[in-house]
Order: structure tokens, then sequence, then C-alpha cells
């Protein structure tokens, strides 16, 4: 839906190219505003970069009045990042605050800085190019390589007023985009022409369709093919405040209802250099713990302790990995934040069950709510009433209703608050050693709407309430500031909801004055912030955090799951699209609620629900408490489906973990989009039924129900089966091919060049990080000449900085080569090898696929040198291989060779050579 202000909406021709025409996004019935002229532009001789003055050409009353004088500010920050950023030339406006997302900034406004005339058409840096027209003012932004424009405001008309910004690029019909949540994309991860993007944070289920969720980012990856030439890049308008995004395939408007217009271009030209840039700005992607790849298990419904240790020996009796055990709120005295329920969570036996899961190596993570029950013998409301950390209404601290009954809300923007915040933490640690933290309902979330009280004749909460949501506070709507109903309405909730419908009212107030009209999608990240402070304080560990809001760099301190989903066929497909667009949010460590949130799922989806979910980043099952129990060992099959799925999981820790390690230092998503990879395989612009780990293992999960097949595309090249690697798919061109999956089994395939580090796994990553590793080295399927190439990272993931330090950490790249069918040489290259050598880390097993023959006499060396254990080596009985071709495929023949008997010290680079037999 759009809104009813600028309906009906029509395509109007807008603008005219000597190349082509192209259509603007939309028009609406009475001119919303008349555009500005360029006045003045300079160069700042200072910091760098272009100031120019604008001036408004014609003012409109429609959505109030204009601002008449803007100020644009336009640099190359970075060689492949352009900032262009404008707002009011004489009054200061709000802005994502600095210290919270710390980058550079534009001049202060009426600053005499030096500067020099600036004559040219062009501004241009080592990979964009930034031109513009003087009157009306527009601006474009083209790739100096090859002249393409990416980014062009002279299709609309700029509009700069207070509560209502708006501006519009021209787009190629061709171009794919990506991007542009939080929401449930039921059309896939490629942007849909006509489907509604608001950006609002808000407390709706997921299950609702193209509809603002939890989380805003306003970012958007566009990927081009032209002349068979792959090129993305991104656009980011970094503004807290609601606003619309209008797609119309040849257009894109946006529609902001406050801030300033501060625009980001991202040069890439391949989508992981696109990633790269833009996480280098927002912030790397937070470092994850080692445990934290390995599966979680969680439930609203554990409703006493005894309960949660029947769940974790569950897991231990069927056999299923299990790391992390997880309370909602059942832990809790009467929903209250850092409390113990005291009967059904009684202190001294929580700690023995900590105690004897912690010498296991299992963690334990909880829920806290920012909402802070209003309760004059909790101290945690008393403490921060002391200090006066919540967010106001008219001068006095904001009521709202959520689990615990009334409450007011911390305020994360100010300081006060969060040192509060980080003592609350630190005092419940003392409590409770936990191991982590899930910060939930932090839109924020709101069971009442608008100006509230305490009734006067009633209790709140309800004494045995079955309905705890159901608003019991006395409750008037605020309809009497522009805040509160401001002019242009957002399509908020898919139905163009109140600002303050089931969240703080709009003009609520935070630290300084901020309203939270300006700074309501911030919440969860001023939130994560501070809980990452408080976390990274105790004991000097590696913080893990689950947010269920976000916000452009929540990703460097938190992880995310897709919120409430439902236990249904179509929300297992939809999961992929949400995982994959986090990723491109420089959020990769996020998952689905495993089986689904609720109602109750079956056992057939279930089944396939943990065989997907075990390749999620973020791997947990968590339900509703009005839902059955739905632990992956109630199930027999399910429990089979598990401790496949999961065993392959745990076998592949090391190389998550790598992926991890790739993410945080240069933004690469875990999970991602195969066009990733493949990003002039143009056919898999719109995938979104398969999903790469990493550059090279495809997950192709059955998302149908009653289904033993999947249809499965493959890039050309060959793609071997992790789950029986005598198994190829050797692909040509774009058909799908229809693979085998029963019931209890997933397709997983690892393409050709790759190194794949592997080791035994376990049922906790503990036990599996400690075994022996097996190098997995694949070469094209019966090739003459090959190339591979992987690499692990290990260390010590207790420190809170994941870097290469020596003894700390190790980092080993592996390399294959085949030459002339007969000739196989495997090698490493060590950087701070001590790390590995300290914990006794080896490689037993070589496994060699692709090959022809069988291998014949093994040269090792290790440091150069001989090995003196090169006598234990072996040849494995050599396996044929078998291809499921598509059309086009060859019919040669293969095999899988592998060298055992190893014990190859992982922190030391090593040779392994030997000759092929080959009966010609």
């Amino acid at each position: 839906m759009l809104s009813s202000a600028t309906s009906p909406l029509h395509l109007a021709l807008c603008c005219f190219t000597l190349l082509s025409l192209h259509f603007c996004a939309a028009a609406p019935t009475t001119k919303v505003g008349f555009g500005y002229r360029l006045v003045s532009i300079e160069e700042n001789r200072n910091g760098g970069g272009l100031v120019g003055h604008l001036q408004l050409k014609q003012s409109t009353s429609a959505y109030g009045p204009d601002i008449p004088h803007l100020r644009l500010f336009v640099k190359h920050e970075t060689q492949e990042r352009l900032k262009v950023h404008i707002t009011d030339a004489e009054e200061v406006r709000w802005e994502v605050p600095y210290n919270l997302l710390p980058r550079e900034q534009p001049p202060p406004l009426g600053s005499k800085a030096s500067t020099a005339p600036f004559t040219a058409s062009e501004y241009a840096g080592d990979e964009l190019i930034f031109s513009y027209t003087s009157d009306p003012f527009t601006f474009a932004v083209k790739r100096k390589a090859n002249g393409q424009t990416l980014f062009d405001s002279s299709c609309g008309t700029m509009v700069f007023k207070d509560q209502y910004l708006e501006i519009s690029t021209h787009l190629p019909k061709t171009a794919s985009l990506y991007g542009l949540g939080e929401n449930t994309q039921p059309g896939g991860i490629r942007l849909r022409p006509s489907d509604p993007y608001t950006l609002y944070t808000t407390d709706i289920s997921a299950i609702n369709l193209n509809s603002d969720l939890y989380g805003s980012h306003p970012v958007y990856m566009d990927l081009r093919n032209e002349g068979g030439e792959a090129a993305a890049h991104a656009v980011l308008l970094l503004n807290s405040n609601g606003m619309d995004v209008l797609y119309t395939g040849t257009a894109l408007t946006y529609k902001v209802i406050g801030g300033v217009l501060d625009f980001y271009f991202f040069a890439g030209p391949s989508p992981l250099a696109v990633v790269d840039q833009y996480t280098a700005l927002i912030g790397r992607p937070a470092p994850m713990p080692y445990w934290a790849l390995g599966f979680h298990q969680c439930r609203w419904g554990y409703k006493n302790l005894s309960v949660v240790e029947g769940v974790v020996e569950g897991y231990k009796k069927a056999r299923i990995p299990l790391d992390v055990i997880w309370n909602d709120d059942d832990h809790m005295d009467a929903a209250k934040d850092f409390t113990l329920d005291p009967v059904n969570y009684p202190r001294p036996e929580l700690l023995d069950f900590l105690s004897r899961i912690h010498s296991q190596g299992m963690k334990y993570i909880v829920l806290i709510d920012p909402g802070i029950a209003v309760n004059s013998s909790y101290g945690v409301y008393q403490r921060g009433m002391a200090k006066d950390v919540f967010i106001k209404h008219e001068g006095k601290p904001y009521l709202a209703q959520v689990w615990p009954g009334p409450v007011y809300f911390p305020d994360y923007l100010n300081p006060n608050g969060v040192a509060w915040w980080v003592d609350e933490i630190a005092r419940f640690h003392e409590l409770v050693p936990v191991d982590g933290l899930w910060i939930d309902m932090n839109e924020a979330s709101n069971f009442c709407t608008g100006k509230c009280e305490l009734p006067a004749n009633h209790s709140c909460p309800v004494p045995g309430s079955k309905t705890p949501w159901i608003c019991c506070l006395d409750c008037k709507n605020i309809t009497n500031t522009r805040w509160d109903d401001p002019p242009y309405k957002i399509n908020a909730s898919g139905s163009q909801a109140p600002l303050g419908s089931n969240t703080i009212a709009a003009s609520a107030t935070h630290y300084g004055g901020i309203l939270e009209y300006n700074a309501h999608s911030l919440y969860g990240f001023s939130q994560a912030i501070a809980t990452h402070e408080a976390l990274q304080g105790l004991q000097g560990k590696r913080p893990f955090i689950l947010s269920r809001s976000t916000f452009v760099g929540s990703g460097a301190y938190a992880a995310h799951w897709t919120g409430d989903n439902k236990g249904n066929w179509v929300n297992l497909r939809y999961s992929i699209s949400t995982v994959l667009n986090f990723g491109l949010f420089g959020m990769p460590m996020v998952g689905s609620d495993i089986c689904g949130f609720y109602p109750a799922p079956t056992e057939e989806l279930c089944n396939r629900w943990i065989q997907l979910g075990a390749f999620y980043p973020f791997s947990r099952d968590h339900a509703n408490f009005a839902s059955p129990r739905q632990e992956l060992y109630v199930w027999d099959s399910v429990a089979k489906s598990a401790r496949n799925a999961l065993g392959m999981r745990y076998k592949l820790l090391p190389y998550l973990y790598t992926l991890n390690y790739e993410a945080h230092t240069s933004g690469a998503p875990m999970a991602r989009p195969v066009f990733f990879s493949f990003p002039n395989f143009t056919a898999s612009y719109g995938l979104s039924t398969q999903f790469l780990l990493g550059s090279s293992v495809m997950v192709s999960p059955v998302l149908n129900k009653a289904k033993t097949k999947v249809k499965a595309m493959f890039p050309p090249g060959t793609w071997y089966n992790l789950f029986d690697m005598t198994k190829a798919v050797i692909s040509k061109d774009e058909r799908y091919i229809t693979l085998d999956a029963p019931l209890n089994e997933i397709n997983v395939h690892v393409y050709q060049n790759t190194i794949l580090p592997m080791q035994r796994g376990g049922m906790i990553s503990k036990e599996a990080r400690a075994t022996p590793f097996t190098l997995i080295v694949s070469f094209p399927f019966g090739a003459a000449e090959g190339d591979a190439r992987g690499s692990v990272y290990v260390d010590d993931d207790e420190r809170p900085k994941m870097k290469l330090v020596d003894g700390e950490a190790s980092h080993i790249e592996f390399y294959g080569s085949l030459r002339e069918k007969t000739t196989v040489t495997v090698w490493s290259q060590v950087e701070m090898g001590s790390f590995s050598l300290q914990k006794g880390l080896l490689i037993e097993k070589v496994r060699v696929l692709g090959l022809q023959g069988s291998g014949q006499a093994v040269v090792i060396e290790v440091d150069g040198e001989p090995s003196a254990d090169a006598s234990g080596a072996y040849f494995a009985e050599t396996s044929p291989m078998h291809q499921e071709k598509v059309e086009g495929g060859n019919s040669r023949s293969s095999t899988v060779v592998e060298v055992a008997g190893l014990s190859l010290p992982l922190g030391k680079k090593f040779s392994l050579t030997w000759k092929m037999g080959i009966d010609e």
C-alpha cells in the first residue's frame, strides 16, 4: 500500500536525455515541490570536497513549508566511496549521531573554511565521478572506468521540507536491486517493482509480507550486467527517520519524514567489494566466539530449571550436537529484567546446573527486554530512577506496557543510561554467569499506544492474565503534535499506522531533547552498543549478543534472528532471502527460528527446516509457549535429519569460523547469494532457494511439502556432494538439475578449485575443534590441469578481538595443483603458526576429488624438510566417482584419492606431492 496523501499514483514521463526516455517513480496530483537552484559551489581547501549552496525555486504548502536554503557537501572519502550530504544551510538538523556511528563529518554550518572557486561540471575521484546541473539542481554519480551512470536525480524534483524529503534516481530496467530492509520478501531476494519498501523499526510478526519489520537498513546493492560483464555498486541513505522507498523498475524514489540527505555511494565493482566498502564505513561485523557457531536450543515456556535440564539431557541421549541452551523470560521473577524466579529457577540449583554444563563447554544465554518494570521495590527500577535514565514525555518518564506490566524505557542515548545499563548487567552477571545476552522487543515494542497512566480502578498487570499483551493501562492517543501526526504518512505496519502505534510516542524525548520521532529506529542499535560495552567489560571475553531490532552498523555489535516466523512451508522459503539480506547489511551472523516460532510445525516440515537451518550462520531452534514441544529429538525422523545435517555443520566448523574471520576483516557475508561468487551467471540474480556458504559451498534445501527431489541450479563447473564425495554435478549452462533428496537428507556441494578444511565433528564445538583436520581438495572432474585454494583461521576465541597475534591465532593458506593429469601437489603457507602448535592441531587426511587413476608414492615435506612421519602415510582405497549429470555434461571418469595416516602440524608449512597412475 502507498500513502493516501500521494494517491492516485501513476507513472509520469518526467525527463528526457539524448540517449533515452526515463520514467520516474510516481507523481502526485498536487505538486509537492519545485526544486532548488545551485547558486554557488567551491572547493574546500582544508578538509577537501566541494561545498555548495542551494536556493529554493518556488515554495509549496504540501507537507509543510520548504527549507529555503540548503548546504551541499560532496567528498570522495576513499578511492571507492563518495559522500553527498544535503542539509539546511542555516539550522542544524537531526542526523544519526556521530558518536553512535563514527564517521567523517561535513564542515560545520557557517564555518569560514578556506575555499577556492570550482568551475568544472564534474568532480572526479579514483573510481567515481560526481556531476551536477545548476538550475534546477540535480546530481549524478558515474563510474569512472566506463562512464556508466549509477545514480541520477534528474528524474524527479528534489524536495526538502522539515518533515518531508524527496529525491529520485533513474534506474535501467536491467538493474537487479537487493536490500532495503528489514522486511519479509515473498518474491525472493531481488527487489520487485511496485512492492512497498517502508523503513521504520516495528514489532509486527515476520509473517507480515512487504511490511516494515524490526530493523531499518536504507541501503541497496545494484547489480548490472552489460556486455557479459557484471558490475555492482551500493547506495546508502544514512537517515534514521521513517521513510517509504518506491521502486518502479526504472526509478527509485525516497520519501523521508525528517533528517538530512546523507548519501554514500560504494563503487564495488564486485558484490564482495561492495560489502567490504560498506562495512568499512559502518563497522566490520562483530567477531563471534567459536561456540556461537554451534547449535542453539531455546523455547518460550521452559517453566522451570528441571525442564531445561531435561532438554540438555534429551539432546545428549539423541546424540544431536548442542552448544548453547537458552531461556526466554521464564527464568525471570514476574518478567522483570535481571532477576531470577526464586521458585522455578532458584539460584543455587541454577548455578549448579551452569557449573556442570560449563565444565563440558556448553553455554547459557538469557533474554532481557528494554522495558523496566515500574515497581518501587525493584532495585533495577530504583537505581534507574535515581540516575534519571528513562525516556520522557512531557517531562515525566514515558509509561508503556510490556511483559512485566507497566514499564519505563531506558534511554541509551543518555551517557548516564548507558552507565546504568552496564552496571545492571555486571550486577546480573554476578548473580548468574550467563555467556551472552538476547535483547528482544527493542524496536521498542509497547502493548499500549499513546499517553498512558496507571489505572485507578483495576490492576495492571491483570493478575493471572492469559493475555498479558493486552493493554491494561489507561491511554489516550496523541494527535496534537506534528511529530505524532506528521503531514506525510509513511506506510507504517503496511497500513499507514500512526508512528507511535504500539511503540514509544513520537513526541517523547531522549537525552538532550532528542525526539523519538528522529531517533526511533536507533533504539535497538543503541541498546546493542551499550550491551556490548557491558559484556566486553566482564572478564575481558568476546561478547555474544542477539538483537531483534537493528540499524545500519548493528552488525559490529550483535547477531540477529529474523523474528517471529510461522511454522509453515512458505516461511521456510522466506527465511533464505532474509538471511541473505542481512549479509548485505553487514550482519552476517543471522538465522531464523528453526521449525518456526508458531504454531505447531509438522514432522516433515521440521525435518526439512533443520536440514536448512543447520547451514544458517546462526542456527537455533526456538518456539512459542503455545506451540507443542519441537526440540529436535521429539521425532525420531527429525533427530535423524539433525544428526545428519548438524553432523556436517560440526565438521565444517573450522570453515564457518574462518568465514566469521573473513566477515570481521572484510565484511564478507557468511551466507551469500550465488551471484557473489558468480556475478556473470545472470540466472542466479534472482535465485532465492539456494545459497552459498562462503565462496564455494552450495546449500540446496527442499522447500516444499511431500517432495523427495529438489531442482537446483549450479553455475558452470564441477560441484561435489559433501555427504557423498563420489557424486558430482557437472554443470555447463543455466538449466536446473533434479537431485535426490530423501526425507533425512539435504544436498550440500563444494565447488571445484576449492580446498575445504574439515574436522571430525562432535557433540559440542569444544570437542569438535580439537579433532584432526581433513583437507578436501576439489579439482574439475577428470581434468588434466587444475588449481585449488582455501584457508583456515584458528584462535583463542575468548579474546575480545579477532586478529592475528603471534601465540593467540594462526592463519593458514592451502594450495593445490594438478599438472598433466598425473602430478598432484598440496601445500600450505602459515602465518603465526605457534598458536596451532600449542594446541596440537594436526592434519590427518588429504582427500582429493576429480582426479584420474590412483595415487602413487607420496612425498611429504614439513617446513622444507622431509617429514619423519611420512612412513605412516598411505593411500586409502581409491573410490570411483559418479556424475549427477546435467544436459551438456561429459562422460569422463574420475576418482577420489585420499592420503591418510598423516600427522601434519597445522602450524607448520607442508607439501605433499605424488603421481597418479592412469590406465590409458
